[in-house]
């Protein structure tokens, strides 16, 4: 249980984000098996897992943020709509690195490289939010009325704010680059018939 509510520093999602990748990687070990290669990009297979992985991380910047914007305090709602968004957002990556072969080259490439710097921005950020005591308005937090552990909270939050807006830029340079790979994909498919 965490300082403010169930949850706060579970680390539910991390288990349950490790145990589909374990799972995901047991299918995938199965199809190389089968096959006797990696499945390639462009076949089916190589498909699902890249439109599956972009899904979830379509849903990890969009729910999360819409529930966000329309939430009313309730901190448990919170800490549950944090672990989807970790969830999501290491389950997807998997899935698109698994589609694109952990290859980085050209735009599918540097669209990879962009996914995996924010992944590691996602858990760089989850550990400050860990470490900064965040409250929702309106709640006085208790035992913080010394200097120091103020100047310490405002600094934190601080802190936690430039991560935000680093995390966020980061993501729409990514949506932005996988949009383009998505739409040159469609348009080879299609020129190509």
């Amino acid at each position: 249980m965490g300082r403010f509510g169930t949850g706060y520093r579970s680390n539910k999602g991390l288990w349950l984000a490790l145990a589909a990748a374990g799972l995901i990687t047991a299918v995938y070990a199965y199809v190389i098996d089968r096959t006797r290669e990696a499945p390639a990009t462009g076949a089916l297979f190589g498909h699902l897992l890249g439109i599956l992985g972009f899904v979830l991380m379509l849903l990890t910047e969009t729910l999360y943020s819409i529930w966000k914007s329309r939430q009313t305090g309730v901190w448990e709602a919170r800490a549950a709509w944090l672990q989807f968004h970790f969830f999501t957002g290491l389950v997807g990556p998997y899935l698109v690195f698994l589609h694109g072969s952990w290859k980085f080259y050209g735009l599918a490439g540097a669209t990879l490289l962009l996914t995996f710097i924010v992944v590691v921005s996602g858990l760089i950020g989850r550990y400050i939010y860990s470490r900064v005591s965040r409250l929702p308005v309106g709640i006085e937090m208790e035992g913080v009325s010394g200097g120091s552990q103020a100047a310490d909270l405002r600094r934190g939050s601080r802190l936690l704010a430039a991560w935000h807006l680093i995390h966020i830029s980061l993501g729409m340079a990514l949506f932005t680059a996988a949009f383009v790979h998505i739409g040159a994909v469609l348009y080879f498919m299609v020129s190509r018939r």
